[in-house]
């Protein structure tokens, strides 16, 4: 099916963030999984690692990217880019939501500092 219905709610949550996911294999995608995402406003970033390169693009608010140690802000319209194996969180910093687009290979995971690799639920 070439286009994908926009699901009518997120559907995934957790704390501050609400995952919608928009194109993974659960839903037809082959080789990319994309997801809407969307932080309350001061909701801290959690940091972990990806096995595959991420990208992120801002639709609205404002960003704090800890990449590698290294601080940096993200609004509207820029890309964050998010390389395998380097320590990353996302927060959300302002008075208003942060809203991105991510982007991650099928077959990409996730890694918190304390555990094994896992698939993201959006990104199935």
């Amino acid at each position: 099916m070439p286009v994908l219905p926009a699901p009518g709610a997120p559907t995934h949550e957790l704390g501050g963030a609400r995952f919608t996911s928009l194109a993974t294999p659960s839903r037809g995608s082959t080789d990319t999984s994309v997801w809407s995402v969307e932080l309350a406003a001061g909701t801290p970033g959690a940091s972990h690692r990806l096995t595959r390169e991420e990208v992120f693009v801002v639709l609205d608010g404002c960003a704090e990217v800890l990449l590698d140690g290294e601080r940096s802000t993200a609004g509207p319209g820029d890309a964050i880019v998010v390389p395998p194996g380097v320590p990353f969180a996302l927060a959300a910093v302002g008075e208003a939501p942060l809203r991105a687009v991510c982007c991650l290979p099928v077959g990409g995971q996730a890694q918190l500092p304390d555990g094994a690799p896992f698939t993201p639920p959006w990104a199935r």
